[in-house]
C-alpha cells in the first residue's frame, strides 16, 4: 500500500465511487439517483484537497479534507445546476446548505474518510488517518476535527482509539428525513508538534 497527496485523473471515477459508497446512506435522498450523484462527485472533487491509498493501480481508500479555498468534495450553484437542472440544484442547495460547515478555522477539518469494501479491516483507515494527522501538523494546524453520525458505531470507535473526543453533538431535526440520520457528534484530536500557523 502506498500513501500519497493528491487524486491523480484516472482515479477520479473510482474516488467519485468510493465516496458514494460511503456516504450515498447519509446523502442518498438529497444526492441521487446514483448516476448523478457520481457524476457530480467527479465534477466537484477538488484534487489537491485529499490524500489516499492506493496499490498498483487500485485505489484503496481516501482521506478528504478542507482549507479556506474550499473542500474535497464541494460544489456550488453551477455544478449543482449542470447536474441536476435549474429546479433540482435549487432545493438540493437549500438541504446542503444546511449540513455546510466554516472552513476556515483553528482545526484541520476532515471531509470524508472512504475505505474500499473490500479492504476494510485492514489497516488502510487507519493509516488515512495518521496521514491526515500528519499534514495537519505540516500545515501548522493542531487539531484535527472531524464529524461522524449517530449510526456509524464503527467509524466512532476506530476514531476513539485513535484518540478523537467528541466535543459536540448536532441533531438534524426535521432534516432527519432528508438525510436518513438523527445527527452527528463532532470529534477532535489533538495533535503535538504543529511548528507554525500557516494555512496553506
Amino acid at each position: 500500500m502506498r500513501l500519497s497527496r493528491g487524486l491523480p485523473d484516472h482515479h477520479r471515477a473510482a474516488a467519485a465511487r468510493l465516496y458514494w459508497e460511503a456516504f450515498g446512506s447519509k446523502l442518498g435522498r438529497v444526492m441521487g439517483p446514483e448516476r448523478k450523484a457520481l457524476a457530480y462527485l467527479e465534477r466537484v472533487m477538488q484534487a489537491d484537497h485529499v490524500l489516499i491509498a492506493e496499490a498498483g493501480d487500485e485505489l484503496l481508500g481516501l482521506a478528504g479534507f478542507k482549507s479556506p479555498r474550499g473542500a474535497f468534495a464541494d460544489g456550488g450553484w453551477q455544478d449543482l445546476r449542470a447536474v441536476y437542472g435549474p429546479v433540482g440544484a435549487l432545493w438540493r442547495l437549500a438541504l446542503l446548505s444546511a449540513l455546510m460547515r466554516e472552513v476556515d478555522n483553528s482545526r484541520f477539518l476532515v471531509d470524508g474518510i472512504c475505505v474500499a469494501r473490500g479492504v476494510r479491516g485492514q489497516g488502510i483507515g487507519r493509516a488515512l488517518i495518521d496521514a491526515l494527522c500528519a499534514e495537519a501538523v505540516r500545515r501548522g494546524y493542531g487539531a484535527v476535527q472531524l464529524e461522524v453520525i449517530d449510526r456509524n458505531i464503527r467509524a466512532r470507535q476506530l476514531y476513539e482509539r485513535m484518540g478523537f473526543r467528541v466535543i459536540g453533538h448536532d441533531r438534524l431535526g426535521l432534516l432527519r428525513h432528508a438525510f436518513g440520520f438523527e445527527g452527528a457528534a463532532t470529534m477532535i484530536r489533538d495533535l503535538p508538534g504543529a511548528q507554525s500557523t500557516t494555512r496553506p
